[in-house]
This record gives structure tokens, C-alpha cells and sequence, in this order.
């Protein structure tokens, strides 16, 4: 996983104006902006991906269909486009997007490392099989479809949701119901 530049932000979300490397925001805790993009089918399903096992943060949990850090003066709209494009190997427009809005989550997955995101979520449907994805293997290991009521119970389940990376239940809930409003 290479490193990359990204925009630094204010705990309030605006711009500082500073440029450091997505290891160095992490190692100091500092603000930053990512994109989230969920997929899901006219069934009810939602695409889910598994971390691969070299990841830095939750290596092997299964997490938000595609994700990935906004990079220096990237739009999160390209930002969306470049990494689906990168971690499934689907082409989209920004026509498929459909933003739903901005989560700020504060997580510290190890003791190193502070992660501070500005989450720009997006929601998609999914008109291919899961069997024409391409997954990219240095970020993603596997990818399922799973109903959306099977993963909210999986989520109140203790022990099953220790498969999954531990967001906020206040995420969750937001991204299950935008999802439900869509079918």
C-alpha cells in the first residue's frame, strides 16, 4: 500500500491549507477526508469487502464496499470514481453516485495510529453480478452480498460483529436506513 499526499483539516472539516503524507495524519491524529461508497442491489443486498490481511487499520474484517482517503486536491466525487475503480474494477460516472452525506468518525485502531475521517459517503446500486468484479488484491481479499436486515443483526450480535470493522452504531443505522430508502 503506497503512501499518499492528503488534505489536512480543521476538527470542523475546512481546509488548513496543509499537505502531509495519510501516514503522518495517522501518526498525529490529524483531520482528514475519505470516501465510503455502498452498494447495494434491487434485493436488498449490500455489497460488502474483506480488508486483506496487510491492511494497516482492520486487516481481514469486512467493511463499506469500497473506501478510500481523499487525495491532495482530489473532489471526493473522483475520488469515489478512482477508487471503485481501483478496489472492484468497475467504471462509474457521477451520475451513479448519489451523495447521502458526511460522517466524521474518531477511531484509534491501535495504539500508533489515530484516525480522524471525514467520511463522504455515497450510495450505489450494483446492476453487475458480484462474479464480474475485480477485486484489488494489496487492499481487498473477498467480497459477499448480504441483506441488509442479516447485517443489522449481525451488528447487534457481539461476538458475530467482531468480523466487522467497528464503526460507530450511529454510522451503521445512518447507512442501513439511507440503503432501506432507496429499495
Amino acid at each position: 500500500m503506497a503512501d499518499e499526499f492528503i488534505d489536512i483539516l480543521h476538527k470542523t472539516g475546512e481546509f488548513t491549507g496543509e499537505v502531509k503524507l495519510k501516514s503522518e495524519a495517522h501518526r498525529l491524529g490529524l483531520y482528514h477526508a475519505s470516501v465510503h461508497i455502498w452498494f447495494f442491489t434491487g434485493q436488498g443486498e449490500i455489497l460488502l469487502q474483506k480488508r486483506a490481511d496487510n491492511k494497516d487499520t482492520y486487516p481481514g474484517l469486512w467493511d463499506v464496499s469500497v473506501a478510500g482517503h481523499i487525495g491532495t486536491g482530489e473532489t471526493p466525487e473522483d475520488s469515489a470514481i478512482r477508487e471503485v475503480k481501483e478496489e472492484i474494477g468497475l467504471s462509474l460516472s457521477k451520475n451513479n453516485l448519489m451523495f447521502i452525506g458526511t460522517y466524521l468518525e474518531e477511531k484509534i485502531p491501535r495504539p500508533d495510529l489515530y484516525d480522524n475521517e471525514f467520511h463522504h459517503i455515497y450510495l450505489s446500486r450494483l446492476d453487475v453480478s458480484i462474479e464480474a468484479l475485480t477485486i484489488q488484491k494489496e487492499e481487498v481479499s473477498d467480497l459477499t452480498l448480504i441483506k441488509s436486515n442479516e447485517l443489522k443483526n449481525i451488528l447487534k450480535a457481539p461476538i458475530k460483529a467482531t468480523a466487522y470493522v467497528p464503526h460507530d452504531a450511529g454510522y451503521y443505522d445512518f447507512i442501513l436506513k439511507k440503503i432501506t430508502n432507496q429499495l
